[in-house]
């Protein structure tokens, strides 16, 4: 097997995710490779985020533009560092998740793409799409999904 380079990994902040940054990170520290912690979000206008925030509840973190973005990153960054991973860069990406994340694995030209498998088998991932599936089918690259939640 050929060792992996660069290593993509994203997160939301959710635990789930964290899971896959561990992984990812653990993977990374084996195989010496660099890992990039990607963290997509949409810029918000400020008349919207109440609404937002009150349809979306608990996932509400992820409507609020950037600033949570860093604090993402930033403990990602630390759980990564603690599985093992020497060589990590952090990355901010707008946009919605998969195609961020697609555009980011071919900008870095990794060699895998970490997710979570939160969504995969919803009812929501099934009719809507998820994140996993969506990136599993279209990827160019390797796709290692983590199982990270029941």
């Amino acid at each position: 097997m050929t060792a992996y380079r660069t290593i993509v990994v994203g997160t939301d902040g959710s635990e789930s995710s964290l899971k896959a940054v561990e992984k990812a990170g653990s993977l990374a520290g084996d195989e010496n490779a660099r890992l990039v912690l990607a963290c997509a979000y949409y810029p918000t206008d400020p008349k919207e985020l109440g609404d937002a925030a009150d349809v979306l509840k608990e996932d509400a973190y992820q409507i609020t533009g950037a600033a949570p973005t860093y604090e993402i990153l930033r403990s990602a960054r630390e759980r990564a560092s603690a599985a093992g991973a020497k060589n990590v860069v952090e990355r901010a990406v707008v946009g919605a998740p998969v195609d961020s994340l697609l555009a980011l694995v071919e900008e870095v030209d990794a060699d895998l793409l970490v997710v979570g498998n939160r969504g995969l088998n919803t009812l929501t991932g099934r009719l809507l799409g998820s994140v996993p599936s969506d990136v599993a089918r279209k990827s160019a690259s390797d796709v290692l999904i983590v199982h990270t939640t029941r």
